[in-house]
């Protein structure tokens, strides 16, 4: 038999009202119930959003993501036994843990990014922060599961299982909100303050709603005020967190910042000063990793395009390379009748479409009637393909998160070869063979496991120090594809057959190196990359 919220009030909680009636005792259960689903949200919101940051930031997902669920998964436990001696009390319990809740996830994003930004101290903060919110996170399901059966009693098993299905529910609302509407609406930073007031709203607020009969003026009063303070400092925050985001980004950076988003698939930033022969220097960043120089970037440039180029070349595609200089070098070709440019991210090629200073940098190059861009992930795009091209150009950045380690997989080199003609040509950039050879010779390796025949090459861009590619032509059979210019090459700066000939020789150290090919299964090119790049 069911009881009222009355009967079930301690004496310090004891209210002098008579009880409520049972219409109404369902209507505190629903809205109470409501209450546990934007929790779980926020609380699933406040997860991801400590793993999408630092995977930006710190780049290597799979650790960031394994390091925030299993302190948080800890931390929830060591919650859940910390509350059991606050739930004679439970009311202001939950109400003053919601409140600190909000407070904490809230501005967690923006304490990691100070401490990233000023302090170096990132993964320290990481776990501190992940264990104060997973500790806060655990201790609201025995406070809850008290409320509701002061509200109406109820057998355990039916108890839990009316709780645990709304916190599921609100988990799934909170994981797809983030990604859907709170990241490409507000940003990480205000994202996080905005799940941060409707958490404070939500745990405060409607509890206290609830059990206002039940709860002293005293405890009420503070709690509310508590809970205020907490929405004034979210607010603040919130109206601050341009001025504090430009501030503490710019510590990252040696050059000013012209221009910087977070977009759902990565952090886009460009800067530009004086470089040391007094021309403008532009640089694009994606998390944190440089991108190019304006300085230098034809060197690169013309390394990755105009070698591929040397074969028939009517059609041509291009994976990666939002930025629009690759596309640029393309299209210097007079035989070239279209070009199409997939690119996952449609922040970057607005960008390289409309920034004055990308798109000058790229002859708006987006604006010829010759080119397709296409916005989607490149893997899954050749996976539907139908049309096949004379020159596949492929640049993506380096392979050290495991989203970008399946574009230099076996897999997905195998998939490349439907769209590429029988006498085609592909161009892989493959990281540097100077900093990290084991990388470099394991993308070479993999390019011919998937049944391609190789030539590798370096060159030297200032910027970047020294930098290898990977020619390719379908088949096993044959010669390796020659390293030379096409008869209408345009006339280039800094590439010529000799110095082609040159970046086909490496040194003694960093000649091929006995390396395993990557697969989906086994992305070996990942550890290499971290494993080398660690150094540097």
């Amino acid at each position: 038999m069911s009881t009222t919220v009355q009967d079930r009030t301690t004496a310090r909680e004891r209210p002098s009202a008579a009880p409520e009636s049972p219409v109404r005792s369902r209507g505190a259960r629903v809205l109470l119930l409501f209450s546990v689903f934007l929790c779980a949200a926020c609380g699933l919101v406040y997860e991801l959003a400590l793993t999408a940051l630092g995977s930006y930031l710190i780049g290597n997902s799979v650790m960031q993501t394994s390091v925030v669920i299993s302190v948080m998964v800890f931390a929830m436990g060591v919650g859940s036994l910390a509350a059991k001696p606050l739930q004679r009390r439970a009311v202001g319990a939950f109400a003053a843990v919601e409140a600190v809740l909000a407070l904490v996830g809230g501005l967690s994003v923006l304490v990691l990014y100070l401490s990233f930004a000023w302090l170096r101290v990132y993964m320290p903060a990481m776990v501190v922060v992940s264990f104060v919110v997973g500790l806060l996170i655990g201790a609201e399901i025995p406070l809850l599961m008290t409320l509701l059966q002061r509200i109406r009693r109820q057998e355990a098993g039916s108890a839990v299982a009316d709780m645990f299905a709304v916190d599921y529910i609100g988990a799934l609302v909170g994981g797809l909100c983030f990604p859907l509407l709170l990241l490409p609406t507000f940003g990480q930073l205000k994202g996080a303050l905005v799940v941060g007031a409707v958490n404070a709203v939500a745990g405060v607020v409607v509890v206290l709603w609830i059990f206002r009969r039940q709860t002293r003026r005293a405890v009420r009063t503070g709690l509310l005020i508590g809970g205020t303070a907490v929405l004034a400092v979210l607010g603040s925050v919130y109206v601050l967190a341009d001025d504090i985001e430009v501030t503490a980004r710019q510590q990252l950076y040696r050059d000013p910042i012209i221009h910087a988003e977070t977009t759902p698939y990565q952090d886009i930033v460009v800067t530009r000063s004086t470089a040391f022969t007094g021309e403008p220097d532009t640089r694009l960043f994606l998390n944190g990793d440089l991108q190019f120089s304006s300085v230098d970037e034809y060197r690169y440039h013309e390394a990755l395009v105009h070698p591929a180029m040397s074969g028939r070349h009517g059609s041509v595609l291009i994976l990666g390379g939002g930025d629009a200089l690759a596309l640029r070098e393309v299209l210097r070709y007079d035989r070239v009748r279209k070009v199409t440019l997939v690119d996952l991210d449609p922040a970057m090629t607005r960008l390289a479409r409309g920034f004055e200073p990308l798109s000058e940098l790229n002859g708006h190059a987006l604006a010829d009637p010759r080119v397709t861009a296409v916005n989607a992930d490149a893997f899954n795009w050749l996976r539907d393909a139908r049309e096949r091209f004379d020159t596949v150009v492929i640049d993506f950045p380096d392979p050290d998160t495991a989203a970008l380690a399946k574009l230099y997989s076996v897999e997905f080199y195998h998939l490349l070869k439907k769209v590429v003609k029988p006498d085609g040509r592909v161009v892989v950039q493959a990281g540097s063979p100077f900093f990290a050879p084991k990388s470099f010779w394991s993308v070479a390796t993999t390019v011919g496991a998937a049944g391609y025949r190789t030539t590798e090459y370096q060159v030297d861009v200032p910027s970047f120090g020294n930098w290898g590619y990977v020619l390719a032509v379908p088949g096993t059979d044959g010669a390796a594809p020659a390293l030379r210019l096409a008869g209408d090459a345009p006339r280039l700066r800094f590439l010529d057959d000799a110095v082609l000939r040159a970046a086909t020789v490496f040194p003694l150290d960093r000649r091929p190196q006995k390396v395993r090919a990557s697969t989906l299964m086994d992305p070996v090119v990942l550890e290499y990359t971290r494993h080398e790049w660690q150094n540097y």
